[in-house]
């Protein structure tokens, strides 16, 4: 384990996840475009080729989780990253919408694939008490690719067409996998009895269970955001905000940027509630503020509280997974939190569009800013029934000692 944070390593991996992010995010705002422009594709089924991408990236992390040890690190680094790149040289050739839907769902079983590895492998390079600084100085790499790829994306679409932008996405992916076969990544080794664990088909093998409550709670961050990453765009245009419509990610991004390191050095020395619960609080304020907006500040205003509440989130939550498993468990650990996370953002759109029918954009975003705050309701239940728990299995010792001491 390095003893200083941003050692070469480190900074290697979090290039490597920041290109591979910013071609998920740049090919995700273009792909429904070109499926209704190109191939005659309607509403409903351009969307498919978005939700079918998501598909293959859970069932990526689902088997790369239980594998990635198993394997070895380095072997699924590379190949994953092969396969992503095959996957994306396949878009220069989509003669019809069932061919599109296939690539889809390979190229996001590639992308699953290849940031399951990041995730899994950086954590080698993090001194462990810097964990959740460490997580956070990385998931800025996910972050700004968020920011940067929707608005390269729809910059290259109006400029160029959409073959320069595969043969740019090539390009990228390409010099990724290059990089990954040069990066030199050390296996941890396992012993018999972990390897039987891992071989064995069951629910153990696949899912990590200590990490079950802090995926459910990924879920709900991930369905609440959906509306802003699904609805934003239509809902400026219905409250005539547009251009501000168009800074508030990029108010999001810069607003992560200047505040995840210090929520890591808070998660370090403080403990994971300091940084938790004000992300659920500033999460609901953001979409809340979003609701009742009627004019550009208050709208890039709550573009920064969405960003303090789901940023901080996404990358405190993983290093919460850190602290729960040992370390041949965190890659199962880190694909369950991704599984909760994707699958939130997945069938957000679908659920968030139901209660949009029913009420409306206000409606929508003011029921959508509940949602962290039973995030935060669950939080602190669970912390208060692991709290008895433990004064429960110190009672017994704590009478023991008692009665030498009376000895």
């Amino acid at each position: 384990m390095p003893e200083k944070l941003f050692n070469k390593y480190f900074i290697g991996v979090t290039i490597l996840n920041f290109v591979v992010y910013l071609v998920y995010y740049l090919l995700m705002v273009i792909i429904a475009v070109i499926a209704q422009d190109d191939l005659g594709a309607s509403m409903s089924e351009a969307g498919f080729a978005s939700g079918i991408y998501i598909i293959g990236t859970l069932l990526a992390r689902l088997l790369m989780g239980k594998q990635i040890e198993l394997l070895g690190r380095k072997f699924v680094l590379r190949i994953s990253s092969l396969f992503y790149l095959v996957t994306t040289i396949c878009y220069l050739f989509i003669p019809s919408l069932g061919v599109l839907y296939i690539i889809r769902f390979l190229n996001g079983f590639g992308y699953g694939a290849i940031s399951t590895a990041t995730n899994t492998i950086v954590t080698a390079y993090i001194p462990q008490a810097k964990n959740g600084e460490g997580i956070n100085y990385y998931g800025l790499s996910t972050s700004l690719a968020a920011a940067a790829g929707p608005f390269l994306g729809m910059l290259l679409l109006s400029a160029t067409n959409f073959e320069f932008i595969i043969w740019l996405s090539i390009s990228l992916i390409l010099a990724v996998a290059i990089a990954c076969f040069l990066f030199p990544v050390k296996n941890i080794q396992l012993s018999a009895e972990h390897k039987a664990a891992i071989k064995s088909w069951n629910f153990n093998s696949f899912i990590e269970k200590k990490a079950l409550f802090i995926t459910l709670i990924a879920f709900l961050m991930g369905l609440s955001y959906s509306s802003v990453l699904s609805f934003l765009s239509s809902y400026v245009k219905v409250i005539d905000l547009v251009s501000a419509g168009s800074f508030f990610f990029v108010v999001y991004a810069l607003v992560i940027t200047f505040t995840r390191p210090a929520a890591g050095r808070i998660f370090d020395a403080k403990g994971e509630s300091y940084v938790m619960y004000p992300s659920y609080i500033f999460l609901a304020l953001g979409l809340l503020l979003l609701g009742v907006t009627s004019n550009n500040l208050t709208l890039l205003i709550s573009g920064a509280f969405v960003g303090l509440g789901y940023g901080t989130f996404m990358s405190n939550g993983q290093a919460v997974c850190l602290k729960l498993v040992n370390t041949h468990r965190i890659g199962v650990a880190l694909s369950t939190y991704f599984i909760g996370l994707d699958l939130g953002l997945g069938v957000g759109p679908y659920i968030m569009g139901i209660l949009k029918n029913a009420t409306s954009f206000r409606g929508l975003y003011l029921i959508a800013s509940i949602i962290p705050l039973v995030c935060a309701l669950l939080y602190f239940v669970n912390h208060k029934m692991k709290h008895k728990k433990w004064e429960h299995a110190e009672a017994p010792l704590k009478k023991m000692s008692s009665n030498e001491e009376s000895i």
